[in-house]
């Protein structure tokens, strides 16, 4: 899903006839930026799919769990989001011993639903 706004947004940039560059929409991107991010919450909060709250203190969330540390300052502790991504796909891969589901390996989460709470966790 993420990856397909990000190509239509790339294909929305193209040159026109006179050499102008034609771009999308102001706020267009922010506004699928900011819904990626909505819907990565949507994902961590639900105690059905990602179950964030479970283990981990989210800012914004309601009865959080404290087996896992807090999930504040993402951005500077994984200043690589590929990282982040990777840890939530499977956290054994960096610590064996990590009491943190797999998402990815055990097909907890779909590919874009790793990608949008992976969205949401890095502006945390």
């Amino acid at each position: 899903m993420m990856k397909k706004t990000r190509l239509v947004a790339l294909m929305t940039t193209v040159l026109c006839a006179f050499g102008a560059m034609l771009l999308p929409a102001a706020g267009t991107m922010a506004e699928e930026a900011a819904s990626a991010i909505e819907q990565g919450k949507a994902i961590a909060f639900d105690r059905k799919k990602g179950n964030c709250l479970a283990c981990h203190m989210i800012a914004t969330g309601d009865l959080p769990g404290n087996i896992g540390p807090p999930l504040v300052a993402m951005s500077m502790r994984y200043p690589d989001k590929a990282k982040l991504r990777a840890q939530i796909w499977d956290s054994t891969a960096a610590n064996p011993m990590s009491t943190m589901p797999p998402f990815g390996t055990h097909r907890i989460l779909s590919e874009d639903e790793i990608d949008l709470v992976t969205e949401f966790i890095y502006v945390q």
